[in-house]
């Protein structure tokens, strides 16, 4: 049986792991930002998947660590991230574990309980392998740079199957998970309702306000201040509904760090932030009760409005999408 041929693997792992915590990674993933995977990983997420029919089984998924080959429909699900929960909720699977981020360690408000009450299975850094294995998955879905190194001894455990990276492939990431669970018909539907919804966005608002208003996403994290961009869940998003970004806003990256003193290149027609985590860890206070902050074209007219982490940067999924787009409709008045 599986589960005894690899028991014996799996304990000495967790030996090696203390006490089941699979450390973070080691040094830097190549998916990760500034890594030399980092800009293309998701055309090669696009190219993953299965030529299985929708709900056909066995069927085999090519993914970022190889192929991997489902004998049944998963029923017993783990997601490693945000983006892999937000995904299987929107397919109508609620997981039977869930590994949250250090700065957001509880279920997303806006998924609320319609994921039930998957266990904790460690953070998105530290992964507990044991807690995994205890909820005898028949499915794993994750990330290359969330667990590259944890992948031989989660596939030990199930099926497991990863995506390049979470974040701008988020659409791509959609549809690989969706085609592990044999829903890839129900995720184009999803994403497509998605990108109709967005474009009727960006035409309200330009009916509504004559103009499209500049938008700038401006986000607080320990240690950094970033202005999110192109390459970013938040960036894509925004170029769906045809707003307008800032000048940092058009990079092909990640984000664009800034220091304090640089808060003036955030300004736009609206400034919408989040704080990752705890905003006493962050430059938060410093920067909105500075003396620069008031001088911003968006804080004099009323524009610079707080927005929800968990959705707008660690919802990484359709259902957030959706969610940031109901908040810009309420924020611009479309």
């Amino acid at each position: 049986m599986r589960a005894k041929g690899i028991a014996a693997s799996l304990a000495a792992a967790l030996l090696m792991t203390a006490c089941g915590q699979a450390p973070s990674t080691d040094g830097r993933s190549e998916v990760a930002q500034g890594g030399p995977g980092f800009l293309d990983a998701g055309a090669r997420t696009a190219k993953y998947g299965t030529d299985a029919l929708p709900g056909v089984f066995p069927r085999t998924i090519t993914h970022a660590m190889g192929k991997t080959t489902l004998e049944h429909k998963p029923t017993r699900v783990v997601v490693l991230d945000t983006g892999e929960l937000d995904n299987v909720v929107a397919l109508g699977v609620r997981p039977v574990g869930v590994a949250f981020p250090d700065g957001s360690p509880d279920m997303p408000s806006y998924i609320g309980d319609k994921a039930g009450k998957p266990a904790n299975v460690g953070s998105t850094n530290t992964l507990n392998l044991e807690a995994i294995a205890a909820l005898k998955p028949d499915l794993i879905l994750g990330s290359k740079l969330r667990a590259e190194k944890q992948y031989p001894l989660l596939a030990k455990i199930a099926p497991t199957v990863f995506s390049e990276r979470p974040g701008y492939p988020w659409k791509s990431d959609f549809r690989l998970n969706s085609a592990a669970l044999g829903q890839t018909d129900q995720a184009d539907q999803l994403i497509s309702d998605y990108e109709t919804a967005a474009r009727q966005l960006g035409a309200d608002a330009l009916a509504k306000l004559g103009k499209l208003p500049v938008i700038s996403m401006l986000r607080f994290m320990p240690g950094r201040i970033r202005l999110y961009a192109a390459k970013s869940f938040i960036g894509t998003v925004l170029a769906d509904t045809g707003l307008p970004v800032t000048e940092s806003g058009r990079v092909d990256d990640l984000a664009v760090e800034v220091g304090a003193e640089q808060i003036g290149k955030a300004d736009a027609d609206w400034i919408l932030y989040g704080t990752y985590g705890d905003p006493g860890k962050t430059a938060q206070a410093g920067v909105l009760g500075g003396p620069l902050w008031p001088t911003l074209t968006a804080v004099k007219s009323g524009h610079a409005k707080p927005v929800a982490d968990e959705t707008w940067y660690l919802g990484l999924g359709v259902l957030a999408a959706n969610a940031v787009l109901t908040d810009l409709r309420t924020t611009l008045g479309a």
